[in-house]
């Protein structure tokens, strides 16, 4: 029959000092990393250089939109404002392929948002993409 017990150590260390006796190196391992980090963090002070600006290109171009909305929430098609009335008489007809665009200013109130948005779905536009000004 085998037996589950290993026999006893021949070493007179009890199993905590044999325990220890092995976490050592580790220790002393991590030590080592520590040190070397902290060194390596030090030397290493000086900050990044500055990224050299890019050209602006043909890309970054403002996207056509085909309404504005200001910031008092007046639509404006082509230079003239409209009202809802006659703002569905001068879009062109509700496309899925092709979304309406529209470009509002910044500090639009949702209410105003909203009452365009709502002005729209009663005009048959179902796809409308909305065209925001990158954070600078």
């Amino acid at each position: 029959m085998i037996e589950l017990v290993p026999p006893p150590s021949t070493s007179r260390k009890s199993l905590m000092e044999r325990v220890e006796d092995a976490l050592l190196p580790l220790i002393n391992l991590v030590f080592l990393l520590l040190m070397f980090f902290i060194v390596a963090g030090q030397l290493a002070d000086d900050p990044l250089p500055d990224l050299p600006a890019t050209p602006p290109s043909a890309e970054q171009q403002s996207p056509h939109a085909d309404l504005f909305v200001d910031a008092e929430g007046r639509w404006q098609l082509g230079g003239e404002t409209l009202d809802a009335q006659t703002l569905l008489q001068h879009l062109p007809e509700p496309d899925a392929q092709n979304p309406l665009k529209i470009a509002a200013a910044s500090t639009i109130a949702m209410a105003d948002l909203e009452a365009l948005l709502r002005t729209l779905e009663q005009g048959g536009f179902e796809e409308i993409m909305l065209l925001t000004e990158p954070e600078t």
